[in-house]
């Protein structure tokens, strides 16, 4: 199989990152937190060491604000959840995936909070960061509490311009949240100098490590309510959750095998350098591209963005039956919606949706032709 799926996660690992999680089962996997014996300690110096390679990646100079997640989705809910209160006003995007577009959905309806879409102008010409900022002034109202936006979305390589949103929230008081499921480890990302206050990300996709695991990283100031409580190996007489980070939202034993797992991608993601493998990944997507625009009977969404991400359809074909047909002439990608219903509006797709390609760092341009072939032939049977 030629896998093209990196969108949904990264495969196959790094060997370093299965190798890690082994050695740590056997060796090493102590509860962190949760004793002062040798296995406990050599756990938490490993859980240690990998905040302090996101918080390094990142551009944030406090590790303790690493909080460590089960996956994105986890770390969104934490972090929209525990910064709303009642009577705010919130701004998405209009290519949100449904990690973020249901939390915020369920608060609306619930009476809780109000919230608008705003144009990201993905299938405009002339798109510029001053164009988007100034649609979305006309959003903002006096209540506004939060901006919400995927960085790079997962249904095609449209990317927002952290840099001036961060201004922009700024400038007017407005919390600023991102989504980097699709960005962590395939664009440069600086917290600080995005002026982001809250990064959340999974481990599995662009960072390389395992599923289960993901993490939210925290500007300085920034202090959620807890979502969920428990038991933290600190200040356990007391019946409040800790104040201090991490430990205020960890409640419960971590996934030490995943996050030394994650550790390993982080490293092998700068040994490789996120910039070579960004521009490996658009070189690919425009190789492809270029190939399925020659068939008249596809159908490329959104042809004027290139990174990881490519979006089409076949005339004549429900995304799933050319999906189905594509696996079986031995290619991995996904068809339908891609939990991204306001993205997919947004673009203008079907109503079966649209096949997604994803290729990762470990794709080649003799797979990409493979691939168009493969196309040609549904097209012609």
């Amino acid at each position: 199989m030629i896998y093209l799926d990196h969108a949904a996660t990264s495969f196959p690992k790094p060997s370093a990152v299965p190798a890690e999680m082994l050695r740590c089962m056997r060796l090493y996997c102590g509860n962190p937190g949760r004793g002062s014996h040798a296995l406990a300690l050599a756990a938490a110096e490993r859980i240690f060491a990998c905040r302090e390679e996101v918080a390094s990646f990142f551009g944030s100079e406090h590790p303790e604000r690493v909080v460590f997640t089960v996956n994105a989705t986890a770390a969104l809910n934490t972090v929209i959840k525990g910064l709303l209160k009642a009577g705010d006003h919130v701004l998405i995007s209009d290519m949100e995936h449904n990690a973020v577009y249901r939390p915020i959905h369920r608060l609306a309806q619930e009476g809780r909070i109000t919230y608008d879409v705003f144009s990201t102008m993905v299938t405009e010409e002339g798109r510029n960061p001053i164009r988007i900022t100034a649609r979305l002034s006309r959003l903002v109202r006096s209540n506004t509490r939060m901006l919400i936006c995927a960085h790079a979305s997962n249904i095609c390589s449209a990317v927002l311009p952290l840099e001036e949103l961060g201004a922009f929230c700024h400038k007017r008081g407005i919390l600023f949240v991102v989504d980097a499921a699709q960005s962590a480890g395939h664009l440069p990302i600086h917290l600080k100098h995005m002026q982001i206050d809250a990064l959340c990300a999974p481990g599995h996709k662009g960072l390389l490590g395992p599923q289960g695991s993901g993490f939210f990283l925290l500007g300085e100031g920034i202090l959620p309510d807890t979502l969920i409580e428990g038991g933290s190996g600190y200040r356990s007489l007391e019946g409040e959750m800790p104040q201090e980070m991490p430990e205020r939202y960890e409640a419960g034993t971590l996934s030490t095998p995943a996050i030394v797992g994650l550790l390993e991608g982080i490293r092998e993601v700068k040994k490789r350098g996120v910039e070579r493998i960004g521009a490996h990944e658009r070189a690919l997507n425009l190789r492809l591209q270029s190939r399925l625009e020659c068939i008249p009977e596809v159908t490329v969404y959104a042809p004027m963005h290139h990174g990881s991400v490519l979006l089409f359809n076949v005339a004549g074909h429900s995304s799933e039956e050319v999906g189905q047909a594509l696996n079986k002439m031995g290619f991995c990608v996904r068809a339908g919606f891609h939990c991204a219903a306001l993205a997919h509006r947004t673009l203008g797709t079907p109503q079966s949706g649209a096949v997604r390609v994803s290729p990762g760092y470990n794709n080649t341009e003799v797979q990409m032709d493979a691939f168009a072939d493969a196309v040609e032939r549904i097209c012609k049977h």
